[in-house]
């Protein structure tokens, strides 16, 4: 079932009953990155999973991650009524989350950033001018295979044919102004100095074959937080709720509960 939020400005899927649930997507994917766990959480909790803003019904907002990251808290606080809420996101929701977190310390009870950080290295933050540069310049067609390469193993596209093509699919659907917006704000962005401020229980997930957004970060972002506990998902890269739907649940259950 999908419902408005925030003001009829954000769409989000809804299902199952129980203490609420976020999961925010990823900049190079779309919400649907959650339908393998989706079922299963839903057992548990009321899991709502939002296009984030510019994604899919979503609408734009302007002013860079930190007005996205408020847009969501509005989201967040509709869907729950206010009450303290479990927020997971992966890559870019992960940043969302976690800077959504820094700025309304009260929304979340819980965080889980998966596969996201606090900063870029040099060469990361190269990567994003790269991919804003070219698909000004050429389209989103032009970084496509960069694009799957940042979330998945040439391997696992291999063995993965008829996924790949539905992920590929995905990534073109995104509105180029809004990810190249994006990959500008994930260029700039250092939330180091400011993770002190995030006083509730964090999991910080990252798989071990990451590209996009490597483990170095993840250790980085998990010895920041004042209350965070680091796990590595073994065989994975950008998106392990896709990847291994078992191995990501099973990763964050005792978290969760």
């Amino acid at each position: 079932m999908d419902r408005l939020l925030a003001n009829e400005t954000v769409n989000a899927a809804q299902a199952g009953e129980g203490p609420p649930l976020f999961l925010f997507h990823s900049l190079l994917s779309d919400r649907a990155s959650f339908d393998a766990v989706v079922p299963e959480l839903a057992g548990s909790f009321q899991t709502i999973v939002p296009e984030l803003p510019g994604f899919g019904r979503s609408r734009t907002v302007e002013g860079g991650l930190a007005a996205v990251a408020d847009r969501m808290a509005e989201a967040v606080r509709d869907a729950a009524g206010g009450a303290p809420s479990i927020v997971l996101g992966n890559g870019y929701g992960g940043f969302v989350a976690l800077q959504m977190a820094i700025r309304h310390p009260k929304i979340v009870s819980r965080l889980v950033l998966a596969d996201c950080g606090a900063a870029f290295s040099e060469p990361g933050r190269e990567a994003f001018r790269n991919m804003a540069k070219v698909s000004r310049a050429k389209g989103l067609e032009a970084i496509t295979d960069v694009a799957m390469r940042r979330l998945f193993a040439p391997e696992f596209q291999e063995r993965h044919p008829d996924l790949m093509q539905d992920r590929r699919a995905a990534f073109l659907r995104t509105d180029p102004d809004v990810f190249r917006s994006a990959c500008e704000a994930l260029a700039s962005l250092d939330l180091r100095a400011e993770l002190a401020a995030v006083k509730v229980p964090v999991l910080v997930l990252v798989g071990e074959h990451d590209e996009a957004t490597p483990p170095p970060m993840s250790h980085e972002l998990a010895a920041g937080l004042p209350h965070a506990e680091l796990k590595i998902i073994p065989g994975c890269a950008h998106v392990p709720q896709l990847q291994s739907p078992r191995q990501f649940l099973g990763a964050i259950e005792g978290f969760l509960l």
